[in-house]
């Protein structure tokens, strides 16, 4: 029997494979992962809490299973790591913010019910910002996550927790959930894979609702080959999410096949001018070139609309997000404010929420309800779905003459902790590339490409059609054949 070296440095993969056939044991990696943790974890802050007991409770279970000769799930025995807005059972559930302090859901999400039928080990729960919203894991009320490659940047958000325990190999897989690009931009930033489904595709039954036309959940690994399992295992109907597809599943195993010849990849070169650094351009060049020495074609094409992605989503994302979290009141669960003896209901609903959330989640709320008032909603939240419509309509174009589209993840890389929280709009504008998934239901992938010169993982992005996450990640795993930036690690030890 094979042990475990601390971390995984790049073997996810492998260690699946070890773990399907019996090479290594659930327990050995539990421990592996755990080992790492307490080595990593507190230069990195990517945990909100760790379940070491429950773990390895359960990675015996699972060695107990093999040992009677039980069926294997495709991920027996694998840790993975959850963002901390997908509700766990008996474990605490904070969304990274004070007024969910306390709170345990009663029931698991349906991806983690997923999860656990295909044999996924629970190492612990991601830090992400507050509710999901943001870019950089410093709305978190419990402090920022920070970057494996240099601690003193961000691993991006909002599911940059689950980025850099990924990174940092203290799990090999984990999931985030997607509102604007909240799973790709911090795999670009961090130098992993991350990966959007199709909208409807993953279920958001447990999810902690941010912009429910929107979200989505999806898997971080360090391939697409190891991103294609997970997602086999948490996608699919579910009669529990209204919102949820029936178009079947397909077997992304026969899709990894190495072969992009033909391949049609369309590249909005108008849209990937102004405020793209040299070396993200750089980078992103050049990993096209991988694809085309694979026989891709590249397509100069043009989404028209594509530069109003910013504005429409920040007005349809906080207009749902003012209604979601309309819920969260003190009443019937987290927070609730102490009042005085003279204090009513009113007052106990504007002191639990001035005190429970933070001030992104708040100027949010605002510009939310701002848009969907009376006087206000044709002019902002109409027209923003107007011109949804009109981006919906750039991509469907586009799709008549190309199979992919691709563009930078990110137009910069990792920027340091602290130099975007006092300016909203830039922090905003780092989602240029990636809100359009969400805004047309598309799926999406980022993949490593290149590093800066300061060693900071560099991301590009690919679009595809809806439902054809087999396109995405077939032509993902063909340029990682060819590459090996999602295999170097960060120098933290």
């Amino acid at each position: 029997m094979t042990h475990l070296r601390q971390g995984y440095g790049g073997q996810g993969r492998s260690l699946i494979r070890q773990l399907a056939e019996g090479a290594t044991t659930a327990v050995a990696a539990c421990q592996a992962s755990l080992d790492r943790i307490r080595a990593v974890e507190p230069a990195i802050g990517a945990f909100n809490i760790v379940v070491a007991e429950r773990a390895l409770d359960r990675a015996r279970l699972l060695d107990q299973a093999r040992a009677k000769g039980e069926p294997l799930g495709p991920l027996h025995g694998v840790p993975v790591a959850l963002k901390d807005n997908m509700c766990t059972a008996g474990v605490p559930t904070t969304a990274s913010s004070r007024i969910l302090r306390g709170f345990i859901p009663p029931y698991d999400a349906t991806v983690v019910e997923r999860l656990d039928a295909a044999g996924a080990v629970l190492i612990g729960k991601t830090n992400l910002d507050e509710f999901a919203m943001g870019s950089s894991t410093e709305n978190s009320a419990l402090g920022p996550s920070k970057n494996p490659w240099d601690t003193t940047r961000t691993p991006g958000g909002s599911s940059g927790g689950s980025a850099a325990a990924v990174a940092s190999r203290m799990v090999p897989l984990a999931l985030g959930s997607d509102t604007g690009g909240s799973i790709r931009q911090p795999a670009a930033l961090c130098g992993v894979v991350g990966l959007k489904p199709t909208y409807g595709r993953v279920s958001r039954y447990g999810l902690m609702a941010f912009a429910s036309s929107l979200d989505q959940i999806g898997p971080f690994a360090q391939t697409a080959e190891e991103a294609a399992v997970v997602f086999s295992a948490i996608g699919g109907q579910d009669p529990r999410d209204a919102t949820s597809s029936s178009e079947p599943m397909p077997d992304l195993r026969d899709a990894l096949t190495g072969d992009v010849t033909g391949l049609r990849i369309g590249v909005p070169r108008a849209f990937l001018g102004e405020g793209v650094d040299a070396v993200v351009s750089s980078a992103f060049d050049a990993a096209l070139q991988v694809l085309a020495a694979r026989g891709a074609r590249l397509v100069d094409i043009d989404l028209p609309h594509a530069g109003y992605g910013i504005p429409v989503y920040y007005l349809i994302a906080t207009a749902e997000a003012s209604s979601n979290l309309a819920r969260y009141d003190g009443v019937r669960y987290g927070h609730r404010a102490t009042l005085g003896k003279d204090d009513g209901l009113l007052e106990m609903y504007e002191r639990t929420r001035d005190e429970g959330f933070g001030a992104e989640v708040k100027r949010r709320i605002m510009l939310g309800t701002y848009v969907l008032s009376a006087g206000y909603y044709d002019a902002y939240y109409l027209k923003a779905q107007q011109v949804r419509t009109l981006l919906r309509q750039d991509y469907e174009r586009a799709f008549g003459t190309v199979d992919l589209v691709a563009t930078p993840t990110t137009p910069t890389p990792a920027f340091t902790l602290g130099e975007k929280t006092s300016d909203p709009i830039q922090m905003y504008l780092n989602d240029i590339f990636t809100v359009s998934a969400n805004l047309t239901g598309l799926p999406a992938i980022s993949v490593p490409c290149g590093f800066s010169p300061g060693r900071l993982p560099i991301g590009f992005q690919l679009t595809g059609r809806m439902f054809d996450e087999a396109t995405l990640l077939r032509t993902a795993d063909a340029y990682q054949r060819d590459t090996a930036f999602h295999a170097e690690e960060p120098s933290l030890r």
